[in-house]
């Protein structure tokens, strides 16, 4: 996270492979073998930060912006062959992310969603009617605080 100008271009490239490319690719590699099957399910791990940019996170907005449109395609476009495909947007959940970072969800038990809430939001999806889809899952702490840490 940071202005734009920070981000070398390699930091660059390397943002938008994880956050990006790589979940291309996967769905690449697996489409084939659920179009045989003639059902299956991909569920996409995006973030908050697809729904709305903000200052410093420029790149990484702009990587699950994209993550999201191309969601929004595929599913389009696997539909015919009985595989949804849904997309989970997750807001700050409390893991090491933010270990690296210069800010972190606030200590507060409704600051930050717990990984177990993206479990079960995942196993919520799988085990709807094989008729029924979720497009998209925006999973929010109850109570926005963010600490920033001094370095």
């Amino acid at each position: 996270f940071g202005s734009l100008e920070e981000f070398s271009y390699q930091n660059i490239s390397d943002i938008i492979d994880l956050n990006l490319t790589s979940q291309i690719y996967m769905a690449r590699a697996l489409i084939p073998h659920l179009k045989r099957k003639k059902q299956g399910d991909l569920i996409f791990i995006g973030s908050e930060a697809a729904l709305k940019g903000s200052q410093k996170g420029t790149v990484y907005c702009a990587t699950k912006f994209a993550l999201r449109g191309f969601v929004q395609a595929l599913r389009e476009e696997c539909a015919r062959c009985g595989i949804r495909v849904s997309l989970i947007n997750p807001g700050m959940v409390r893991t090491d992310f933010f270990e690296e970072l210069n800010f972190a969800p606030g200590n507060g038990e409704n600051n930050a969603i717990n990984p177990d809430d993206i479990a079960e939001t995942v196993a919520l999806l799988l085990h709807l009617p094989k008729g029924t889809v979720v497009d998209e899952v925006n999973l929010s702490p109850l109570s926005k605080v963010i600490d920033f840490k001094v370095r």
